[in-house]
């Protein structure tokens, strides 16, 4: 079998990358969960983690960013954000969810009771200028493209609006 295209080939260029709950469960919906991914984000940068460009959803994110480590740092991101989500989930007695998360799990995890993202990021590596403007239309679109708002900027979770010179609720790199 040939290698994936789903894999990082190295630290030299940023990539495009998606983030997804398991089985598209809507987790992302109260601003307690998005603050958890927004304050680890924001803790990356503070380590040299570059980010380009966001998008959170329900149950997905969309990220350009750059790393010394990407595949070391994508994976710290996702192994404390699953673990402040899941704790969030259950102070909050939230059932329902976290029965879902136990329930597709994968059964070769054995070493939790809960699950929150599917495996991998599905990287793609951006190569030029012009397909790193295309990732950042696409992520700063989704919400728009859902019917979620009329222009990228009315998204709350969005680096949209700091590509248009308004403050967003996380810095990002837009001098590229």
């Amino acid at each position: 079998m040939g290698r994936s295209r789903y894999t990082f080939h190295g630290n030299e260029y940023p990539y495009f990358m998606t983030c997804t709950v398991l089985h598209w469960i809507p987790i992302f919906t109260r601003p307690e969960t998005v603050d958890i991914l927004l304050s680890s984000l924001r803790f990356l940068i503070r380590e040299g983690f570059v980010l380009y460009a966001y998008v959170i959803l329900e149950n997905h994110l969309h990220i350009v960013a750059y790393s010394k480590d990407i595949s070391r740092d994508i994976a710290r991101f996702k192994s404390f954000t699953a673990g402040q989500v899941i704790n969030y989930l259950k102070e909050k007695h939230v059932k329902t969810i976290l029965d879902q998360l136990e329930f597709y799990m994968k059964s070769y995890k054995t070493d939790r009771k809960n699950q929150l993202w599917e495996e991998g990021v599905h990287p793609e590596m951006i190569q030029n200028y012009e397909m790193l403007r295309q990732k950042i239309d696409y992520i700063h679109n989704n919400p728009v493209k859902r019917g979620f708002v009329d222009l990228p900027e009315h998204w709350k979770y969005s680096s949209a609006r700091n590509y248009v010179k308004q403050k967003g609720l996380i810095d990002v790199f837009t001098d590229w």
